[in-house]
């Protein structure tokens, strides 16, 4: 890789948000246009593309490989991105051919006729190694499909997304403790807000996609779950469990909240409110709440004494907090924070989006971006230090990171 001048590329960034705060787009696009191309997906397509189908990642931040084995959330998240850049930003065919290279290796290998779902794991030449084990990874192939068949127009991804989608939602209609969502276990009586968060938005892309008020309807339907079974007004924020019937959970588990995930779920509320109104129905929560939402839990998740956003927090401020590695710094949710922010001040122009939006750019550069292997460091400790435990799953993941400036640069164009 080219040595990186950091110290100009952090001056540019900056000086670039600074900009944008009176109306000047460009060069903030201009320098997220390089920081896609040049520094992020680079990384990628030099030490990833693996010959036997697929992604190898489970790499670290040097670009090695630990292991060739394959994960199917990894791998859809993936499909989803290298189909939205050709979609969205370069009409180059490589990166059509490289969604397609993935989706092609979990297409052949992963979908596991006795579960009418897909596997969780594949070894390097397609041999299934975990089975069916999660909903989400269900939800992520939906979300790389649609994109897909959105490049390419080939129904029969079109029909393997709803196939998908349908399978999912009959089990869905069983109880969400009993539903497989690896890698986050669910206690007995308990539904988590990651299944409602994740599957409104998938199904409401997929409706829009392929133009079915039947999708559309039920993502509206889920986002209702949300905030019906997961707002606790009093305190203003959103909690991780709650019990089936929609009533409190108890602690530490059921005071839980990821600041990460309501910022995310928050923007994924505001694209699918877009798709409903777009197909002539009615959103159920006003924008601005949505926005207010987003600017709560940014502050509720900010360390005051280092800095950053903290993996999870407890609602009423107690200890031990009930979700697993709470004090670490990830790259993801500072991801979906910059990409929320953005999307905050373009659409409100309030200046508290703006503050955030520069200050979570300030953290980012100094810590999370990698200027001498490419990407960012996805895992760090309260002080920022680098970490290797397995948070959620073993991968180095080509997906948070490369949506969010796909996306702030899908709102630069605007």
């Amino acid at each position: 890789m080219t040595p990186v001048d950091s110290s100009a590329q952090i001056r540019q960034c900056e000086d670039a948000v600074a900009r944008l705060r009176t109306g000047e787009r460009s060069p903030l696009a201009t320098w997220l246009h390089g920081h896609l191309f040049d520094h992020v997906m680079p990384f990628w397509t030099r030490h990833a593309v693996d010959k036997c189908g697929g992604l190898c990642t489970c790499i670290n931040d040097r670009g090695e490989i630990l292991s060739t084995e394959k994960w199917l959330w990894s791998q859809w998240r993936a499909v989803w991105v290298f189909s939205r850049i050709y979609n969205r930003l370069d009409r180059d065919p490589e990166w059509l051919r490289l969604a397609q290279h993935i989706a092609g290796f979990c297409i052949r290998y992963g979908w596991e006729t006795s579960s009418d779902g897909w596997a969780l794991l594949l070894s390097r030449d397609g041999k299934i190694l975990r089975g069916y084990e999660s909903t989400y990874v269900d939800a992520f192939a939906v979300y790389g499909l649609t994109e897909l068949y959105l490049a390419t127009g080939d129904d029969s991804l079109r029909a393997l997304a709803c196939r998908t989608a349908d399978a999912s939602l009959k089990k869905l209609r069983g109880p969400y403790d009993r539903i497989p969502h690896f890698p986050y276990p669910i206690p007995p009586d308990a539904k988590p807000h990651g299944i409602p968060m994740l599957w409104s938005y998938g199904l409401a892309e997929l409706g829009a996609a392929v133009k079915s008020e039947r999708y559309l309807r039920i993502a509206s339907t889920l986002a209702d779950d949300i905030f019906r079974d997961h707002h606790r007004p009093a305190r203003d924020t959103f909690l991780e469990f709650v019990r089936l019937d929609g009533t409190d959970f108890p602690a530490p588990q059921g005071t839980a909240v990821v600041p990460g995930h309501v910022i995310e779920d928050m923007w994924f509320q505001l694209h699918t409110a877009d798709h409903l109104r777009a197909a002539g129905l009615a959103p159920s929560r006003p924008d601005a709440d949505l926005f207010r939402h987003m600017l709560r839990h940014l502050e509720l998740g900010w360390d005051r004494t280092h800095g950053g956003l903290l993996l999870a927090i407890d609602a009423d401020g107690r200890s031990p907090v009930g979700w697993g590695y709470p004090d670490t710094k990830l790259w993801w949710p500072v991801t979906e924070a910059l990409y929320g922010a953005l999307l905050g001040w373009t659409r409100t122009g309030d200046p508290a989006f703006h503050d955030w939006y520069q200050r979570v750019w300030q953290l980012s550069l100094r810590h999370y971006v990698d200027w001498e292997n490419g990407e960012w460091r996805q895992k760090l400790s309260r002080t920022f230090t680098p970490i290797t435990d397995t948070v959620a799953l073993p991968v180095k993941d080509p997906f948070h990171l490369p949506r969010s400036l796909i996306l702030q640069l899908e709102l630069l164009a605007k």
